[in-house]
C-alpha cells in the first residue's frame, strides 16, 4: 500500500468514525476486563493500527482515540521515518491495548497482525549488548543511547517478561516469539548488571543513559549530564526486584543501590511551589528541618553531590541557581525511592 493510499484511506476512516471516545487514551488499560470486548474498545484498537509506523513500533505522545490526519499518515508508512519509539511509554502502551482487545475474542486478524508487528519491532530494537535505543530505526544523537530515562527501557523488559511467560491477555502469542522474548529479558537484565555503576569497587546506581558501545554512563539532553540517578535508578531495582529467583549477582545489584539510596538522602529540604512576586509558576528549594528526605534525580559521579543543570549545560549544585523554566519544568527533586525504601524492599528482603 503506498503512503498516498494509506494516507486516503486513513481520511476516508476520520470521516466515518466517531469524531470521540468516552474513553481516553490515558486511561485505556484501567478499563474493566469486559469493557475490551466493546464496539468502543474495537473502534480504538482499530485507530491503534493506523497509528502504526511501517517500521512497527508507534511515535509518542499521540491520541490513540482519534485518527491520525492523512499527512501523519502518510509519514507512518515512510519507510524513512524515525518516529517509532519505546519513549513515554510508546510501543508497549499500544501493545498492551492491543492484546487486551485481542484476549476478549473480539480481536480481527488485523489487530493481531499489527500486535505482531510490534512485539517484533521491539526484538528488532534491542542492541546486542541487551540495552535499547530510546528510537528505532536509529535518530542521531542521544537517541541511539541504551535508555533508562522514564523507564522507557525497564518497560519493554518488564512487557517481554510478561510475553515469556505466556499469561493473559498474552496467551495467544506463539511459543517461538514467547521464547525469543525470554531470551531478550536475559539480556537485558545482563545489560542492566553491566552498566550498574561503581564507585570504589561498590555497586551503586545507574545513570539515565548509558553509551550503546562503552555502557558508560552518556549525556542525553543538555540538562541530562552522565550522573548517578535517584530517579530511574528505583524502576531499575524495583525491575530486579520483581525477578523470581534472583541470582547472587541479580541480589548484589539491588543490596548495592539500595545501600546508596540510603547514603544520598538529602535532608532538611522542601519544595515551595508558590508562584512568583509576578504570579507565575514557580518552584524553589528551601530549608524545612521537618520536611521528608528528598533525592536528587542527578547526583555527580564521584563525589555523590545533587548536581543541577539547566539548558546551559553548566553544573550546578543550588537548585536555585538554574533559570525558572527548568525549575518549574523538570522534576529534579523528589521523593522516588521512599517507598521502596520503606516497604517494597524490606518485603523483598524477607523472600530472598
Amino acid at each position: 500500500m503506498t503512503p498516498k493510499l494509506f494516507a486516503v484511506l486513513a481520511l476516508m476512516f476520520a470521516i466515518s468514525a466517531p469524531a470521540w471516545s468516552a474513553v481516553r487514551w490515558s486511561d485505556s488499560l484501567r478499563q474493566p476486563e469486559k469493557w475490551y470486548a466493546s464496539p468502543e474498545a474495537r473502534a480504538i484498537a482499530d485507530k491503534v493500527l493506523l497509528h502504526q509506523t511501517v517500521h512497527g513500533g508507534w511515535p509518542k505522545n499521540k491520541d490513540m482515540t482519534t485518527p491520525p490526519s492523512a499527512a501523519e499518515a502518510a509519514k507512518l508508512r515512510d519507510p524513512k521515518s524515525r518516529d517509532a519509539t519505546i519513549d513515554n511509554g510508546a510501543t508497549t502502551m499500544q501493545l498492551k491495548f492491543l492484546a487486551r482487545v485481542i484476549a476478549s475474542g473480539h480481536g480481527t486478524e488485523q489487530h493481531k497482525a499489527a500486535f505482531t508487528g510490534g512485539l517484533d519491532y521491539l526484538l528488532e530494537a534491542q542492541y546486542e549488548n541487551g540495552g535499547f535505543p530510546q528510537f528505532f530505526p536509529h535518530k542521531k544523537g542521544y537517541h541511539t543511547r541504551i535508555t533508562f530515562n522514564d523507564g522507557a527501557m525497564v518497560s519493554v523488559l518488564a512487557f517481554l517478561d510478561e510475553i515469556a511467560k505466556g499469561g493473559e491477555p498474552y496467551g495467544f502469542v506463539d511459543n517461538t516469539r514467547r521464547e525469543r522474548s525470554r531470551a531478550a529479558v536475559g539480556r537485558g537484565v545482563d545489560c542492566i548488571l553491566r552498566t550498574q555503576i561503581r564507585q570504589d569497587g561498590k555497586l551503586t546506581a545507574w545513570c539515565a543513559q548509558h553509551d550503546e558501545k562503552t555502557l558508560q554512563p552518556a549525556w542525553a539532553r543538555d540538562y541530562e549530564p552522565p550522573s548517578l540517578s535517584g530517579s530511574e535508578s528505583v524502576g531499575i531495582v524495583r525491575f530486579l526486584m520483581g525477578i523470581e529467583k534472583p541470582s547472587p549477582e541479580n541480589i548484589a545489584a539491588i543490596e548495592g543501590a539500595v545501600q546508596w539510596f540510603g547514603s544520598v538522602g538529602i535532608r532538611g529540604l522542601k519544595i515551595d511551589a508558590s508562584p512568583g512576586e509576578d504570579g507565575k509558576p514557580e518552584r524553589r528549594a528551601v530549608s524545612d528541618p521537618e520536611a521528608p528526605l528528598l533525592w536528587a534525580r542527578f547526583y555527580e559521579l564521584e563525589t555523590n553531590r545533587p548536581i543541577f543543570l539547566g539548558r546551559d549545560k553548566v553544573i550546578r549544585y543550588n537548585f536555585n541557581e538554574i533559570e525558572r523554566e527548568r525549575r518549574t519544568g523538570y522534576a529534579y527533586l523528589g521523593t522516588w525511592p521512599a517507598a521502596l525504601l520503606t516497604k517494597e524492599y524490606p518485603q523483598w528482603k524477607k523472600r530472598n
